[in-house]
């Protein structure tokens, strides 16, 4: 009798944990979408725009640096307005995690063009932590890496 009970109170405990494990709503696509505002910020040249959207501690990571947020307004960022100008950059689709009030999106990038004078022919590939807040989602750190595309020999 003691095993029944037991049985019966285990199975109803597994009928109703997916009803809390269940998340709220697909909050993939309002992440994306921040992410897809920093990218036209910079192709449209609104470093106002871009700076919005990145968190007062956010670090931007390339190169083998960290920028802070301040120092990437100064430094990089126009640097990053520029080389959007002079390049066209196909971006693969932006795959979103999101944990609570924690979100990644990751995407790679094939970017040719000119910059500086020079030939640009690259691969890329970015990861971006975004974390909600109360006005909506803000990019907390971004890592951007890439590699030469050798032409064929």
């Amino acid at each position: 009798m003691r095993l029944c009970a037991f049985v019966i109170a285990f199975l109803s405990g597994l009928a109703a944990a997916p009803l809390a494990a269940q998340p709220a709503a697909n909050e993939s696509p309002d992440v994306a979408a921040v992410v897809d505002k920093f990218h036209a910020a910079l192709a449209a040249g609104d470093s106002a725009a871009a700076l919005q959207l990145l968190a007062d501690d956010a670090v931007m990571l390339e190169a083998g640096s960290v920028e802070s947020r301040s120092e990437y307004g100064k430094n990089h960022l126009p640097a990053d307005i520029e080389f959007e100008k002079g390049v066209s950059t196909k971006r693969s689709p932006i795959r979103v995690i999101v944990r609570g009030d924690t979100a990644w999106a990751t995407s790679t990038s094939e970017v040719v063009g000119t910059f500086q004078g020079k030939p640009v022919n690259f691969v890329g590939a970015e990861s971006m932590v975004l974390t909600r807040e109360p006005g909506g989602w803000r990019i907390r750190a971004i890592h951007w890496s890439s590699r030469a595309i050798k032409p064929p020999q």
